[in-house]
């Protein structure tokens, strides 16, 4: 696993956990935070901080060839679209032939995207938000296209729809991902 905000969290702790985990985030303090987890075992799970769009980073903590599966949940949305290829790449080298990618991230024309104002546009479909953490928006196609581009097969790879409804504001507004799966070639 990538992204240590989605997968080294509660629900993982409350299970029983067969084989070992790898998680990584670029924030040293999520790294923390998941280490002062009363649940954190390092026996089982080992955090570290990587900058998954430096070509040989992940290598540093996790061998080649060794991991069955990776949960990219958004994470690639962060990265800037000219890198993306250096975090796929990076993923790449630490799965096994035949193991697979769990994708899910924000899908073009989502409600998050329509609501930017104008200014926060840095590029199409990449957004810049308030905080100055950054978002792109995938099509069903650029997602086929930038795994594709790495070497990965493609599993499936759709669009999710879903509304989130705020009762308190009484708002429901259109959410869309993109959720796909794909898988590094057997040898």
């Amino acid at each position: 696993p990538v992204s240590c905000d989605r997968v080294c969290n509660k629900q993982w702790y409350q299970r029983r956990v067969r084989g070992f985990i790898h998680g990584c985030d670029i924030s040293p303090r999520a790294i923390d935070l998941v280490k002062k987890h009363t649940h954190y075992n390092a026996d089982q799970i080992h955090v570290f901080v990587c900058d998954l769009t430096d070509p040989a980073a992940l290598l540093e903590d996790v061998s080649r060839g060794t991991v069955d599966l990776v949960t990219l949940i958004f994470v690639l949305s962060a990265v800037s679209p000219d890198k993306m290829a250096h975090v796929l790449h990076n993923i790449s080298q630490v799965l096994k032939p035949g193991g697979r990618v769990l994708f899910r991230d924000y899908g073009l024309y989502d409600h998050a995207m329509l609501r930017f104002k104008p200014g926060h546009k840095i590029q199409e479909q990449f957004y810049v938000r308030q905080d100055g953490t950054r978002a792109f928006y995938f099509s069903k196609e650029d997602t086929g296209r930038v795994f594709g581009d790495a070497g990965f097969e493609t599993v499936f790879n759709n669009y999710e729809m879903r509304e989130t409804v705020n009762k308190k504001e009484n708002l429901s507004v259109p959410r869309v991902f993109v959720q796909s799966q794909f898988r590094k070639p057997e040898l």
